[in-house]
């Protein structure tokens, strides 16, 4: 925690601010379905209310509070991201430190399984992938999980094995270091920030690919993530034809762009920092 905290005290003011942004969301997210006096399923207005002192940002085509709506979908987007990002960067993080380490064949046979899944056609396979396993969070955090870890995987194995040819670590293993030995005091902390970029990183994109899955409808109906909430918003007949989508389409998709900017913003200063790039 301290080694986080410091790295976000070199941020510049731009990445602390986005780093600001995405933790009031979060908070946002986690509490505001307990603090809002609104419920997020049922009706609690008049259907299509216009933003009003009683309904921050209206209500949608069932009268249901939309601020409830986002906050509650907030906290659905975040359990998946973040459970996306432990588990891509566990797969990710295992791979690539095994192949590094290990090399020769096992490296060979890692990273051409690696490369077969980069040019897989990631959401064409999501979509039947999802249609096939059936919409449910924990599925969807399966699937987007096994097309997440291969950046991680990949840039691991490269740190790890530049690692490898430093003379502590030869010298290390020359005196009979294990594997547990040389990872826990050598290997691991220089991963740690590549794999903390990572799971940034990670955070950003399964937010917005589980929006789009969502917003095919392919996403869990009974989670009303951002996604569904644009799903929704879009199947009202004529929306564009009213001014209906000011809040009821731009609330969750301003959203998501906050974010993905967020998250994006306090990569690229990881990036500039540590002196490399995912």
């Amino acid at each position: 925690m301290k080694r986080i905290i410091k790295i976000i005290k070199n941020f510049s003011v731009l990445g602390k601010l986005a780093f600001i942004v995405l933790i009031l969301i979060f908070i946002l997210s986690i509490l505001g379905p307990q603090l809002s006096k609104h419920s997020h399923d049922l009706p609690s207005g008049d259907s299509l209310e216009e933003p009003s002192k009683n309904h921050k940002l209206g209500t949608d085509g069932l009268g249901i509070d939309i601020l409830a709506q986002i906050c509650n979908g907030g906290r659905i987007s975040i359990i998946i991201s973040f459970g996306v990002a432990v588990l891509a960067c566990s797969i990710g993080s295992f791979i690539g430190i095994l192949s590094g380490y290990k090399g020769g064949a096992i490296d060979y046979i890692l990273m051409r399984f690696t490369d077969m899944m980069i040019v897989l056609p990631q959401l064409p396979t999501m979509i039947v992938l999802g249609a096939f396993f059936g919409p449910s969070i924990k599925n969807i955090i399966i699937v987007l999980s096994l097309f997440s870890w291969t950046p991680i995987a990949r840039i691991t194995r490269s740190r790890v094995l530049t690692l490898m040819e430093e003379d502590y670590i030869k010298l290390s293993k020359g005196y009979g270091g294990s594997f547990k030995y040389i990872y826990i005091n050598h290997i691991q902390r220089d991963l740690f920030p590549i794999i903390m970029l990572g799971f940034i990183r990670t955070i950003g994109k399964a937010v917005v690919t589980e929006a789009s899955l969502s917003f095919l409808g392919l996403g869990d109906p009974t989670s009303k993530s951002w996604g569904l909430i644009l799903n929704r918003a879009m199947d009202f007949k004529g929306i564009y034809f009213t001014s209906y989508w000011k809040w009821w389409v731009l609330s969750p998709l301003l959203a998501i762009i906050l974010v993905v900017l967020s998250v994006s913003l306090i990569g690229r200063e990881m990036e500039s920092r540590f002196d490399f790039k995912m």
